[in-house]
């Protein structure tokens, strides 16, 4: 199975100022590339040359597995933000978020938390449990909640190349602005 870079929901400038097209140009466009090109390289004669991408995930290790979930981390993360989002969960997602945080700004708090407190390069993700409950669970590098059984709702990605041209080292100051642009309608659908 050949991989290809999955088209944008927006235009590259439709998140400025939360994200600028010049970041878009480089986060989407170069590093995401860069990931399904060195997918479909490495599986070539590989017992994964026609697998899916989340057998790939949940099989492969080393530069297959990194690269597989990187591709799918993306993809998650570029298509929960909108340039005209709905502001708030909905739905079963809004009452799972009260009764699981308290409130939707105690999990933003928690989130936001997770997300300027994971030492290096990662994802925080939020996750629903089998039972319906909600995680949050910060992962490093390439880590992804479909390693671990769990379906993933919301991510954050916290590797530089997601922010360094729009805030430097200024981690926070992209996670807040990154409330600014998901889209709660395609968010709340996930759960």
């Amino acid at each position: 199975m050949k991989f290809e870079l999955p088209k944008l929901p927006y235009e590259v400038s439709a998140l400025n100022p939360s994200i600028s097209d010049r970041t878009i140009e480089f986060h989407y466009g170069k590093h995401h590339q860069a990931y399904v090109n060195n997918l479909n390289n490495l599986i070539q004669g590989t017992k994964f040359e026609d697998a899916d991408l989340e057998t790939i995930i949940r099989e492969a290790e080393g530069p297959i597995f990194n690269n597989a979930a990187q591709v799918w981390n993306h993809t998650f993360y570029f298509n929960q933000f909108s340039p005209k989002p709905s502001a708030h969960p909905k739905g079963e997602l809004a009452k799972a978020i009260d009764r699981q945080f308290g409130s939707f700004d105690k999990f933003k708090e928690e989130f936001t938390k997770a997300s300027v407190g994971l030492f290096g390069s990662g994802w925080t993700w939020l996750v629903k449990n089998d039972d319906g409950s909600l995680d949050i669970v910060p992962e490093p590098n390439a880590g992804t909640p479909i390693r671990k059984g769990k379906k993933a709702i919301l991510t954050c990605d916290v590797w530089e190349h997601a922010y360094y041209l729009d805030y430097q080292n200024r981690r926070p100051d992209y996670v807040s602005s990154f409330w600014n642009i998901i889209d709660w309608d395609v968010v709340s659908e996930r759960y």
